[in-house]
């Protein structure tokens, strides 16, 4: 009985990693598509402000490169990307306490918050 649940268990978790590997896909397509288009963020092409993400791709290579101060010139919050998608892969639970996963969560959303005021009232 166990085994069978647990199996169960180990098969929807296959089939949400699948499809969450195939949501990245489906958007890193959408990127791409984007960028053939010379649309290289929807929010300011939409709104002429940039978003609180701006330049958080070009931050991201640059750190693959390993050259950080690049990285946080464009975009201090870059570190976040990879933890985000690590709770968005981890069904938003990357640790067992519940406590801890919404402080992190958290304090990445305020970090992006305040990283954007900043960059809207002091470099626009």
């Amino acid at each position: 009985m166990y085994k069978e649940k647990n199996e169960r268990c180990v098969s929807v978790k296959i089939k949400n990693l699948k499809l969450k590997l195939l949501i990245t896909a489906a958007y890193l397509a959408f990127v791409a598509l984007m960028r053939f288009l010379g649309i290289t963020c929807i929010f300011k092409f939409l709104f002429d402000v940039s978003c609180p993400g701006c330049g958080v791709t070009r931050a991201c290579l640059s750190a693959l490169r390993f050259d950080f101060r690049a990285a946080f010139d464009y975009n201090p919050m870059f570190w976040a990307v990879p933890v985000l998608y690590l709770y968005f892969l981890c069904d938003g639970t990357v640790f067992k306490n519940k406590i801890a996963d919404t402080a992190i969560i958290s304090v990445i959303l305020a970090g992006l918050a305040v990283n954007w005021m900043v960059r809207l009232f002091f470099y626009a």
